[in-house]
């Protein structure tokens, strides 16, 4: 059969993860698309690193918009990243008819919306399997896999960078700042770090998951997002004492009234398995009521395992290509016409356990007058931890730990807390997730 021409917008890791990939297992690939694939334009600002890793084997430019115009290429590998003119190019490629297959998180996150209903009305595909988790088909399964469940929450390690981060911080016992030099060095983070560890990466991701899973529109302005520049190699301690371990989550859950959707360092069981995940692995666990508890584990990022994912959609893209649109997988798993209207939670609406750690005077009815205000908001408590002060030191930490609650009740007591004369400074508050 003809073969699929490829425009590829980007050979940086990704790009040049999928022209190897693609041309090492081209057999193979061909024989599961049913035709050859093959990318025969690529367009990068760095033409010396296009023509090397191509060897002259495609047409090269550093004009991207020359390969979305291109009449001969069927689909577009959208690898440049960021919202601007990745933007333009991909609605372009919709409106040239062209279909689209992107790694760009935070383009569909934002401008996910715009997106799908472009390529609805033109009738071709956005694929995205490589935006979540890398080489994790994480999308697939929601998608198709568990397309008869009722998603009840999905909780994911997807940001490798502030795993690792609090993997090495727990391991060691070094402080943030130290442990994000190191990963800069060995090349987990990058120069600028701030997408990674203020949780904005794993926010573009867990939006993506959640309009999947529940069927509502990307909104990604609506998702509450925490980094991990706050978190204490102290608070990493504590957790491990009281049988906890601290991991950045992108949660998304379903409440009667709407839906949960944030990111933040979290409290989890050092025995579940989503505990367990080390370094710069991901791993997402989903929730369905059918199914059960299901768990996808592997390499969120790095050129070969997202040029899988990337690879991937090209031949779900090629095999799909000439079939009715009424009868392709939807963007987002539910029919466009059928989408939910269920609002974004507000924080002071979420339910969670919390940690607290509070810096107090060591002198009688501190722990006392700390219990009152607690149980005033209805919150009881499930475990408790008291450091010992040194000698000569008139300062201790208490730790505690709550069960379930909505946040407005935590935030209400905490201010009632922090007011009092024996605690000194802010609390401490990072939330719990028992998983289950």
């Amino acid at each position: 059969m003809k073969p699929i021409n490829v425009g590829l917008l980007g050979i940086g890791t990704v790009g040049g993860g999928t022209w190897t990939v693609l041309s090492r297992n081209a057999e193979e690939i061909t024989r599961r698309a049913g035709r050859p694939i093959r990318i025969t334009a690529v367009a990068d600002k760095n033409l010396e690193l296009a023509k090397k890793v191509t060897g002259g084997a495609c047409k090269v430019t550093d004009d991207a918009f020359a390969v979305v115009n291109d009449p001969e290429i069927d689909i577009v590998i959208e690898l440049i990243g960021g919202y601007g003119v990745a933007k333009e190019l991909v609605l372009k490629a919709i409106e040239n008819g062209k279909h689209v297959v992107t790694a760009n998180k935070a383009l569909l996150a934002v401008h996910g919306t715009e997106i799908f209903q472009a390529a609805g009305k033109k009738g071709v595909m956005v694929a995205f399997e490589a935006a979540v988790a890398g080489g994790i088909p994480i999308i697939k399964a929601l998608r198709e896999g568990l397309t008869a469940n009722r998603i009840e929450w999905i909780a994911g390690i997807i940001n490798g960078t502030t795993n690792f981060i609090l993997s090495e911080m727990r391991d060691k016992g070094l402080p943030f700042e130290t442990v994000l030099k190191e990963a800069q060095r060995l090349g987990y983070a990058e120069a600028d770090p701030t997408f990674d560890i203020e949780g904005v990466d794993a926010a573009h991701k867990a939006t993506i998951l959640s309009a999947i899973a529940f069927g509502i529109p990307v909104q990604f302005d609506k998702a509450y997002v925490e980094g991990i520049t706050k978190l204490q190699a102290a608070d990493i301690k504590y957790a491990e004492q009281l049988g906890y371990r601290i991991k950045l989550l992108g949660l998304a859950k379903r409440q009667a009234e709407g839906i949960e959707l944030r990111v933040h360092p979290t409290l989890i069981p050092a025995k579940r398995l989503l505990a367990s995940v080390e370094g710069a692995m991901n791993a997402v666990v989903v929730q369905g009521d059918a199914v059960g508890t299901t768990l996808y584990y592997g390499k969120g990022a790095g050129a070969e395992p997202t040029a899988s994912a990337v690879i991937a959609d090209l031949v779900d893209v090629t095999r799909l290509a000439t079939a009715d649109p009424e009868h392709r997988v939807p963007h987002l798993a539910f029919q466009p016409d059928a989408m939910s209207n269920l609002p974004i939670l507000p924080m002071s609406e979420i339910l969670s356990g919390y940690y607290l750690r509070l810096r107090v005077e060591d002198k009688p009815g501190v722990l006392a007058d700390v219990t009152r205000l607690l149980a005033e908001q209805q919150i009881s408590i499930d475990a408790m931890l008291q450091r010992e002060p040194e000698e000569g030191e008139g300062e201790t930490d208490i730790i505690i730990l709550t069960h379930v609650c909505k946040e407005k009740a935590a935030d209400a007591a905490i201010a009632k807390i922090e007011a009092l004369p024996a605690v000194k400074g802010k609390a401490m508050r990072l939330r719990i997730e028992n998983l289950q």
